[in-house]
């Protein structure tokens, strides 16, 4: 059966006998193990006298309806005196309309002349103590503006009594809290044996469960151990699987008109995802754990052999699919569907259309997040150069191209061409789109990163402060992209021996992730090993170690061993090793770290010299004195030739062969040195 809203007349005429049970749906059987639930909702609206208003919240397709559903069935049982009443209030047309429909049959006189008439008169008569008992249910609260907005906020037309109950069901916690404060209850899956239950009393064929309990076990995984989706798998048909995803379940307690919760739980999600700023979906991870929980339906969808591959939904669901992997640091599950919706584009849209070029750009970035800079980078020069002639450089997308290009310059130890694409941007930025706009801090981070990476920590940190007090002012401390920006800037504390400001903000920094984005995500990860360096400059040994050795493991198991983060998180470690006097573990650590960042990187790329420089100072602890000298040397030569030698890195390394000479006993080597290391300073400050 499926249940339309009846139309309201246009003049409320005479009322007609009051009917106090106005609940559109009949009792639902396939209720399953929610006593416990029950029970709590009951206890939270009854155990005194006052007035009590509580939400529900879960998500689409968890049973938060039929909760409510059954309480006031059972409260129809116990108390026949109770006015019961329900609203449909997924939008403000179907809230009116429940508002006309309640007055019509409590017998409320009203005008249809004033809009907001019939919910103030029926706030009024509730709020009467001749109103008598009553419970109102409003059911899918999940638009915090319809409530609070300021033109016409339902949120006072909720009606009060000592007599009255209200309930609100949600998807979206935070609306919840808005309407019922700290009176919200959390409606959770099934646990794994309700779920195998309930899909066995919804078959016919009740064997098949008891026969086939891992498959059944399975398949209930598989739907989230969901009441509706549960409730909707033995009737489904793969005919056409793109369209069973929107269809209308046949469910006696639904809505005429409204699509499954399960398949709207996460089209609104994927919507969501769709309004991206750069790189991250901006919502600040609030509904990741939605769209997280619906993504094996969605894979299962596109895996399908029955969907056509140009099919114009699938892409645009493959768009989004991508989005949300990439946002979840999954690059390599991201890198396929960007890869399957840039050729789409390419092929129906050509290969110089906004959207492909829009893919390409993307495509390149997730190049990037893997450590394939090489591939990230002639993509991104390809995508670069179209958008310019397409787009223009003043347009956006353009500018976004060519500030991830900049990235990957930098990560490739080309620091002079990334400098100059950044500023480049940076300009373009600032005057089209604004000091504080958000794709205007990014590239100032970026900048930031960029500093970080040269050793020029003045800069790093001014622009630094600057681009963090921005994101805190607009986006709030815990946002995903201030928590970058206050990441960036405690780097540039470590580097600058102001190792317990950095400390400070980088266990900031994790504990934020860690609650939001989960243990192993690879920011988190790289917060934790930033930390681990901070542990690491103030001889916190062990608990540099520890944290260290989790964050290699994590990385080799979620990017790879031979990932730049992985890389570099063993580098961390084996100076951690070597500061320990392990020297026997550091050295094989960092030669191992070393060969593979020659083969991944390079051999005159920074970490590359970085990983042989640190190979010299463990020879040069261990007394292996000429191989300390001998990789010194090269080291030298090579930040000369690329760098200059006014670089900071090229001192750097001229310091570190003056260490080694003083070793060697080569006194007057060693000044000669320390005296160019201190002109060329000299010369640079001037």
């Amino acid at each position: 059966m499926r249940l339309k809203q009846t139309q309201p007349e246009k003049d409320s005429g005479s009322p007609g006998p009051i009917n106090k049970w106005i609940v559109p749906f009949e009792r639902n059987c396939r209720v399953t193990d929610r006593e416990s639930e029950l029970t709590r909702l009951q206890n939270m609206l009854f155990t005194s006298n006052q007035f009590a208003k509580v939400a529900v919240s879960g998500l689409g397709g968890v049973g938060k309806t039929q909760l409510a559903l059954e309480l006031l069935y059972r409260l129809k049982e116990k108390h026949g005196n109770y006015t019961a009443i329900w609203i449909h209030v997924t939008s403000m047309e179907s809230l009116d309309q429940g508002y006309h429909a309640i007055a019509q049959q409590l017998g409320i006189k009203y005008s249809r002349s004033k809009e907001a008439d019939v919910k103030q008169h029926v706030q009024e008569y509730l709020s009467e103590d001749s109103a008598g008992h009553w419970i109102i249910v409003y059911d899918n609260a999940d638009d915090i503006d319809m409530w609070t907005d300021k033109s016409n906020r339902l949120i006072d037309y909720i009606s009060r009594s000592k007599n009255g109950r209200v309930i609100f069901t949600t998807r979206n916690k935070r609306v919840g809290v808005k309407l019922a404060y700290q009176n919200v209850m959390e409606l959770s899956q099934l646990s794994e044996d309700s779920a195998v239950r309930m899909l066995r009393n919804l078959l016919i064929q009740k064997d098949i469960v008891d026969s086939n309990l891992a498959d059944a076990k399975t398949m209930a995984a598989w739907l989230c151990h969901l009441p509706l989706a549960i409730a909707q798998a033995p009737s489904s048909q793969e005919q056409d699987i793109i369209e069973s995803l929107s269809e209308e379940f046949e469910d006696d307690a639904r809505y005429y008109g409204m699509k499954n919760p399960v398949t709207t739980t996460w089209l609104i999600s994927f919507r969501a995802v769709a309004r991206l700023e750069e790189v991250f979906p901006d919502h600040g991870h609030r509904n990741r754990a939605v769209w997280r929980t619906y993504l094996p339906h969605a894979r299962y969808v596109l895996e399908s052999a029955l969907v056509a591959k140009d099919n114009a939904s699938r892409i645009d669901l493959e768009w989004k699919l991508a989005l949300c992997y990439y946002s979840d640091g999954r690059f390599d599950e991201a890198e396929t569907f960007f890869r399957e919706v840039l050729e789409f584009r390419t092929s129906m849209l050509g290969p110089r259309h906004p959207d492909t070029l829009e893919s390409m750009a993307k495509l390149a970035l997730a190049y990037h997040a893997q450590s394939r800079f090489q591939e990230s980078k002639a993509l991104g020069v390809k995508a670069m150069e179209t958008q310019k002639i397409v787009l223009g450089e003043e347009d956006p997308e353009t500018m976004s191209t060519m500030s991830n290009l900049a990235m990957t310059y930098s990560d490739l130890s080309q620091w002079k061409e990334a400098e100059s694409l950044e500023l480049e941007t940076m300009k373009l930025r600032m005057r089209i789109l604004g000091e504080e706009h958000p794709q205007t801090l990014v590239g100032m981070s970026n900048l930031v990163y960029l500093y970080n990476c040269q050793g020029w920590w003045e800069r790093a940190e001014e622009l630094g402060k600057r681009t963090t007090s921005a994101r805190k002012k607009i986006l709030g401390d815990e946002h995903p992209e201030t928590l970058l920006r206050i990441g960036n800037l405690a780097h540039t504390y470590n580097n600058q021996g102001r190792y317990k400001e950095a400390e400070d903000l980088l266990t900031h920094v994790v504990n934020v992730r860690v609650r939001t984005l989960g243990k192993e995500h690879p920011h988190t990860l790289s917060g934790m090993s930033n930390l681990a360096v901070s542990y690491h400059n103030q001889d916190r040994w062990d608990e540099a170690e520890g944290l260290q050795t989790r964050v290699v493991a994590a990385r080799q198991t979620l990017l790879g061993p031979e990932h730049f983060s992985t890389l570099t998180s063993m580098a961390h470690l084996s100076s951690t090793y070597h500061r320990q006097g392990r020297w026997a573990e550091a050295e094989k650590l960092c030669i191992q770290t070393m060969e593979l960042r020659k083969k991944i990187l390079g051999p005159e790329h920074h970490h590359t010299l970085t990983s042989m420089t640190n190979l010299a100072s463990i020879y040069l602890d261990d007394g292996q004195l000429s191989r300390a000298e001998e990789l010194g040397l090269e080291v030298l030569a090579t930040r000369e030739r690329v760098l200059g030698m006014e670089h900071t890195h090229s001192l750097a390394s001229m310091e570190h062969l003056a260490a080694t000479y003083k070793k060697q006993a080569r006194i007057a080597e060693a000044e000669d040195l320390e005296i160019q290391v201190a002109e060329l300073q000299n010369a640079t400050v001037l």
